[in-house]
């Protein structure tokens, strides 16, 4: 559970005419993470090259193009899909090769129809906005063009404009400004075109329109109306076809990216012109089934060796092993880097303290319940894997809260009746008179309580950076790391033993009693300044830079006051909104009630709902960003490094089809 799935490398070596058999089966049994081949001038790679794909390869993703396009504009997506049941990949491969050309050729003609229709629909679109300007002109267009012996002018002008020539002339004001269209003898066009420059005038093409602009306009806005009403019949067609045959399509797709992926495996072999060699990974206890169904599959003329991985050699891919309470934090974990394959897998550790970081902070069990409702509520809406495990995580983080909330006697922001603080209070007195029920705050043994988690959380950081080091270390160098990572323990609890030595604080041991020892100086503050200077030797002895990291000891400890200082933020909040809307808002209506105090009442309510959603998201954000910072900064830091690849075995998951 702290280690990821161990590793097996397998070679797979085979004559050529055994390629596609033995593709077919790494596919079906999705066990094989194939190393790709890459040619290299190493004496043991002499003769080796890349393979080509495998006949037919080109029409498949073609064909593949061609249905991707379709599904596209049906906008289907196979997790937005629910199977009503799989498919033989045999009977597939007929309805393929018999329906699925009729239903491209259909959807073709309609999307091409359709975007002809909405070209046409652009164009008149253009057609309309260039005969705007000349909408309140009852003059026939025609008649603006085709003389040899005039010329017009048409524009937008600031103010009434003269030629000072003879002229006809049209003005119009409306919203798009003042129009102004003139007729003009040809031998007086430059004299007008200088004085237009100088009345600022800025030119509109007259349309080479038949009749009045308004008409074209009419007809025009008349043609689109006839366009939208097929364009929408043509997306209605759309939509049957997609009813009827979404999930036929994505299956189709689910098949060529199935034969595609086949075809191209190759690309990533060592070959010959006689054979061909495959290297990968495999989970080790799946490595019999592996070579069992290659022997099935080709006869028994395949060879296939394997080897353990090993740690600090090999960089093998990285395949989680969790038990199922722990592996939707994989989410998590994958967020900041997936572990290295010899690396300790934080995914439990995070597992637990994940929530229950969460639970610290928000901790209200009404708050609980509506982050419940919605990790619950929101699984018909997120589809996919991502979506679930990050769902599960919101989940345990409900479950945590209300757990907490208990343990704190709060319910959106009230202490819950009867039930007295079984943890440090966090109950503040807002609204509360002086002698009242509120059990007022316990900050000093709430900031206690957060120091103690995280002197406990980077301790095992610690522990477990000496495990890391021990497990896949080299030489002398192991070591080292191993007595650094001691050492950092040792100044950590040799300052806290000293300050205990000085300063009795509330939860923690109190030293201050004991009796001097030499010069003065008890017991507890010699070994623990004994225990500062060796682990300062042992931190120098593997790296003397990481001295300048001796003041983030404190600083990370105190880093988690924020589980205390947010959740009380929280706390306050929530009993502001209740105070507002109860105390200040509804009990003064209750106590002279009258119609108007209805109205209040309702304002009041309104107050607390909206007061407490957004504390909720205020919470949500909060307690998930702390407690994730808590763990990738203060604890990571210690031990993980990660940057593992992931383990992504040869073969789609088939869930729209059966072998």
């Amino acid at each position: 559970m702290l280690a990821p799935e161990q590793m097996s490398r397998v070679l797979i070596a085979a004559p050529n005419d055994l390629l596609a058999p033995i593709v077919a089966e790494l596919q079906r049994q999705r066990l094989f993470h194939i190393e790709d081949f890459v040619e290299t001038d190493a004496e043991e790679y002499e003769g080796f090259r890349i393979g080509v794909p495998m006949e037919g390869a080109g029409e498949t993703s073609k064909e593949l193009l061609r249905l991707r396009s379709v599904t596209a504009a049906f906008s289907v997506r196979p997790e937005d899909l629910t199977p009503g049941g799989k498919v033989r990949e045999s009977q597939l491969k007929a309805q393929v090769e018999h329906d699925l050309p009729a239903i491209e050729a259909e959807v073709e003609g309609l999307l091409s129809r359709r975007t002809a229709l909405e070209n046409q629909a652009k164009e008149l679109d253009q057609k309309i906005e260039g005969l705007a300007p000349f909408a309140e002109m009852p003059v026939d267009l025609a008649l603006l063009r085709g003389y040899s012996t005039l010329t017009f002018f048409a524009g937008s002008v600031a103010r009434t404009f003269d030629p000072g020539v003879p002229h006809e002339a049209y003005y119009s004001e409306s919203k798009r400004g003042k129009l102004f269209v003139a007729a003009v003898p040809v031998q007086y066009r430059q004299d007008v075109e200088r004085k237009l420059l100088d009345a600022q005038f800025q030119a509109i093409p007259i349309p080479d329109e038949q009749g009045t602009a308004k008409e074209r306009i009419d007809a025009y806005r008349a043609q689109q109306d006839g366009i939208r009403k097929e364009i929408e019949e043509i997306s209605a067609t759309i939509e049957d076809l997609r009813k009827k045959h979404a999930e036929f399509l994505v299956a189709c797709d689910e098949l060529l990216s199935l034969d595609a992926e086949r075809s191209e495996a190759p690309l990533r072999f060592a070959t010959t012109d006689h054979a061909f060699v495959a290297e990968g990974w495999v989970p080790t206890h799946t490595v019999g089934p592996l070579k069992d169904g290659l022997a099935a599959a080709t006869g028994g003329r395949a060879f296939v060796a394997d080897r353990p991985a090993e740690p600090g050699h090999d960089l093998p891919p990285v395949e989680y092993h969790n038990i199922d309470f722990a592996k939707p934090s994989q989410f998590l974990l994958d967020v900041y880097s997936r572990p290295k394959y010899a690396e300790i897998d934080p995914t439990l550790v995070m597992a637990i303290l994940f929530p229950v970081f969460f639970g610290i902070i928000l901790g209200d069990v009404g708050y609980g319940i509506i982050l419940l409702a919605m990790s619950l509520g929101l699984r018909k809406l997120l589809k996919g894997d991502e979506a679930r495990m990050l769902l599960n995580v919101l989940r345990n983080a409900a479950v945590s809260s209300i757990v907490f909330g208990f343990l704190y006697s709060e319910f959106l922001g009230f202490s819950i009746p009867g039930l007295h603080p079984i943890m440090p209070s966090r109950h503040l007195n807002i609204g509360v008179a002086e002698g009242g029920h509120g059990h007022g705050p316990a900050v000093p043994e709430l900031m206690i309580m957060t120091a103690w988690i995280g002197i406990a959380y980077i301790t095992l950081g610690r522990i477990l950076g000496i495990l890391n080091h021990a497990r896949h270390g080299h030489g002398s160098h192991r070591i080292l790391a191993m007595l650094a990572n001691l050492g950092w323990i040792l100044v950590m609890w040799g300052i806290l033993v000293m300050i205990w030595s000085a300063f009795p604080l509330p939860l923690m041991p109190d030293l201050t009693g004991l009796p001097a020892v030499v010069l003065g100086i008890s017991l507890p503050v010699i070994v623990g300044g004994i225990m500062v200077v060796v682990g300062i030797v042992f931190i120098i002895r593997d790296s003397a830079l990481e001295i300048v990291e001796l003041p983030t000891i404190l600083s990370h400890v105190l880093s988690f006051a924020r589980l205390m200082g947010v959740g009380l933020s929280s706390v306050a909040i929530a009993m502001v909104v209740n105070y507002i809307a109860i105390g200040l808002i509804i009990e003064p209506q209750l106590e002279n009630f009258g119609i108007i105090s209805i109205v209040f009442i309702i304002v009041g309510l309104f107050v607390f709902l909206l007061g407490h959603l957004f504390n909720t998201v205020l919470g949500l954000l909060g307690g998930g960003l702390q407690s994730l910072r808590l763990n990738y900064v203060e604890f990571f830091t210690k031990f993980y490094k990660g940057g593992g690849e992931k383990y992504n075995p040869f073969g789609m998951k088939r869930r729209f089809m059966e072998d």
